[in-house]
């Protein structure tokens, strides 16, 4: 069963049951790209997480908030940094983001991709969870010493 959106229009089913996930209509610099999405899983300490996301056919901007490296799985992508750098992505590439860059992406047809999001602590957060883990590592050693067994 087909689904009534651009990208399932132009051959691309969803057995993946990705849900809708607009781009910001301000960020559309031309086409009308349909996005969707779906959070494979999420880390306990809601830093990184990982995502399937798919596209049809259009030009935009994205806004990194947060480093993201992807795997494409299907289809192309042209992505151009601030800079004029142009790369163009297809299956089997990985690529960095990093958190807090903007890139035009131009999807020539369709794109599907895995996403690794990971939001990047500040300096002093480094800092506080550094020390935190050196006053918490010899408690952790003394504990894992005598609940030893053999």
């Amino acid at each position: 069963m087909r689904e009534s959106t651009p990208a399932a229009a132009a051959g691309h089913e969803n057995p993946y049951g990705l849900q809708p996930d607009p781009i910001p209509p301000e960020w559309i610099l031309e086409g009308n790209p349909t996005a969707r999405r779906k959070l494979l899983v999420g880390s306990s300490d809601d830093l990184a997480s990982t995502h399937m996301w798919d596209c049809s056919a259009g030009r935009f901007d994205w806004h990194y908030g947060s480093d993201e490296v992807i795997y494409v799985l299907e289809g192309a992508v042209v992505v151009e940094d601030a800079a004029g750098v142009q790369r163009r992505l297809g299956a089997g590439d990985t690529f960095l983001f990093p958190a807090g860059s903007r890139f035009h992406w131009t999807v020539p047809h369709y794109i599907r991709k895995i996403a690794f999001l990971h939001a990047p602590l500040s300096r002093k957060m480094r800092l506080a969870r550094r020390i935190y883990g050196f006053f918490k590592s010899p408690f952790r050693r003394r504990q894992s010493a005598t609940t030893w067994t053999g």
